[in-house]
C-alpha cells in the first residue's frame, strides 16, 4: 500500500471528534452549485449519446460517440487524442489529459463508449419519463461519461481543476473486447502504471435503495472442455472393446467441477453444451451443431462455460483444479482436453482501495449523504479497472444508478446524475492537493 493511500487511511479513522474534513470549503460550495446548474446539459448530451448506436462492433457508431464528447474535454483544457483499434476490429479508445501542479496525484479516470446493444438491436433509442430514462447504454455506460463531465465542468468553475493531475480512458470495446487482447488493453494498462488512483464510472450500485461502495470486482474467464470416445453401437456401451463414450466423460468433468470447485468468490458456469457423432462449434463459439442417433455411441462432446473469481491467485488455483479433473480419471475408452482463456482480471478488495472508499465517504459525510457500506464483489461484474488494479488503488462505481443493465429493461436514475458528480468532484478536488507517489 502507498504512502499516499496510507495516509488517507490513517486520517478516515482518526478520532470521530475530528472528522478528516468538517464541512465543504467555498470552492466545494461552489462545485455542488455547478452540478446543480449544468444537470439538464449533462441530461440532453446523454440523450444525445444513447441515441448514438454504439455496440461494440459498430465501428463508425462508437466514433460517433466519441466525437460528441472529445470537443466537451477539449474545452476543459484536455489534450485529447483518438487511438483507432480497427486492427482488433474495434473503433478505438479516447485518451484525454490534463496536466496538473507537479508531485500532486495523479488520478485514472476510467469509462467506456461503447454498448451490448448492435444496430440489429430493436432498442435504440433515449426516453424520458420523469427522474427515469430509457435507452441503450443510458446506464453502462454512456451515463458514466455524462456524469465525469459534469463533475469536471464543476472542477473548472470552481477553480478547482487546475491543479488537478488527470488522465481519462474511455475504451470503445469494454463490451467486447478486441483481439488481442494485449493490444486492445495496452493503453489502459499504461496509464494505470501511471496513476495513484484509478476511478471507474461505470454506475452506481444500490442494495436496498442504498448506494454503495464498490472496492473489488471479478475476474472473467472462460473454459472449453472436448471430450473424445470410440464410435460404436449403443449395444455394446461400457464395455472393455467400446469405452464409455464421450457424453458420460464430459458429464463426468462437469459433475466433478460441481463437487470439486467450488470456495468463496467463486462462480463457474456451463453455458454451452453438445454431443453426439459430430459436434461443430461455430467461428463465434456461440452455437454448437450436432448430429447423432440414440442407437450410436457418441464420440464427441463439448462444453463451454465461464468461471469468475476476485483474486489472480485465485484464479490460477481454479485453473490448476480444472485442469486435474479433466485431464485425469478418464472413463474407459475416453480422452478430454480443456482450454481456458483468461479475459478480464480481478480487482481484489485491496487495504487501498477500501482507503479511497474511506476518503469518498469523508465528502459523503461533507455533502450531508450516508456512508456507503462495501458492495459484495459477487454482485457486480467484471470491468475495465481490473486491467489497473495490480499497478493501482480504485474505486468502481462513480456513474449513476440504474438497472437493467445489457436488456431493453435498461433504465436510469437521472436523479442520481448531480449527486455522483458531487461525490466525484470533491474528492477529485481534495486528492489533487496531496502528494502523488509515482
Amino acid at each position: 500500500m502507498g504512502k499516499l493511500i496510507a495516509s488517507i487511511l490513517a486520517g478516515a479513522m482518526a478520532s470521530n471528534a475530528v472528522p478528516a474534513h468538517a464541512a465543504l470549503s467555498p470552492q466545494e460550495r461552489a462545485i455542488s452549485r455547478s452540478v446543480d446548474a449544468g444537470v439538464d446539459g449533462a441530461i440532453a448530451l446523454l440523450e444525445k449519446m444513447v441515441n448514438q448506436n454504439s455496440g461494440s462492433l459498430n465501428i463508425e457508431g462508437v466514433t460517433k460517440v466519441a466525437e460528441m464528447v472529445r470537443p466537451q474535454f477539449e474545452a476543459l483544457g484536455f489534450a485529447v487524442t483518438w487511438k483507432p483499434m480497427t486492427h482488433t476490429k474495434r473503433a478505438g479508445h479516447l485518451i484525454a489529459t490534463h496536466k496538473g501542479r507537479a508531485g500532486t496525484t495523479k488520478m485514472l479516470l476510467i469509462g467506456h463508449l461503447d454498448t451490448v446493444f448492435e444496430q440489429d438491436s430493436p432498442f435504440q433509442t433515449f426516453q424520458r419519463q420523469g427522474d427515469k430514462a430509457a435507452g441503450p447504454g443510458v446506464g453502462d455506460d454512456k451515463g458514466g461519461v455524462a456524469v465525469m463531465l459534469l463533475a469536471l465542468q464543476a472542477m473548472k468553475a470552481a477553480g478547482t481543476l487546475k491543479d488537478a493531475h488527470i488522465e481519462i480512458v474511455l475504451t470503445g470495446d469494454e463490451e467486447d473486447v478486441g483481439e488481442p487482447r494485449e493490444e486492445a488493453r495496452a493503453d489502459l494498462i499504461a496509464a494505470g502504471k501511471r496513476a495513484d488512483v484509478a476511478l471507474d464510472f461505470e454506475g452506481l450500485a444500490r442494495e436496498d435503495g442504498r448506494d454503495m461502495g464498490s472496492i473489488a470486482r471479478r475476474s472473467s474467464n472462460s473454459w472449453t472442455i472436448m471430450a473424445t470416445g470410440k464410435s460404436g453401437h449403443s449395444s455394446r456401451i461400457f464395455s472393455d472393446a467400446a469405452g464409455d463414450g464421450a457424453v458420460y466423460e464430459l458429464a463426468r468433468i462437469i459433475t466433478a467441477f460441481r463437487k470439486e470447485l467450488p470456495e468463496p468468490n467463486l462462480t463457474f458456469n456451463v453455458g454451452l453444451i453438445g454431443g453426439g457423432q459430430s459436434a461443430d462449434v461455430d467461428k463465434d463459439g456461440v452455437r454448437i451443431a450436432v448430429t447423432g442417433k440414440t442407437n450410436i455411441i457418441a464420440p464427441i462432446a463439448v462444453a463451454k462455460g465461464d468461471f469468475r473469481t476476485l483474486s489472480q491467485e485465485q484464479t490460477d488455483r481454479v485453473i490448476a483444479k480444472m485442469r486435474a479433473i479433466a485431464g485425469n480419471g478418464h472413463l474407459n475408452g475416453t480422452s478430454a482436453t480443456i482450454a481456458i482463456e483468461q479475459g478480464y482480471p480481478a480487482m481484489a478488495p485491496t487495504e487501498g482501495n477500501r482507503a479511497l472508499l474511506a476518503r469518498l465517504n469523508g465528502v459523503n459525510a461533507d455533502l450531508g449523504l450516508p456512508a456507503m457500506p462495501e458492495l459484495d464483489p459477487l454482485k457486480r461484474g467484471a470491468g475495465d479497472i481490473a486491467f489497473v488494479a495490480a499497478d493501482t488503488d480504485g474505486l468502481v462505481g462513480l456513474g449513476l444508478a440504474s438497472s437493467g443493465d445489457h436488456s431493453p429493461a435498461e433504465v436510469a436514475d437521472l436523479a442520481s446524475i448531480p449527486v455522483q458528480a458531487k461525490r466525484a468532484a470533491i474528492l477529485m478536488s481534495r486528492l489533487a492537493k496531496e502528494k502523488g507517489r509515482k
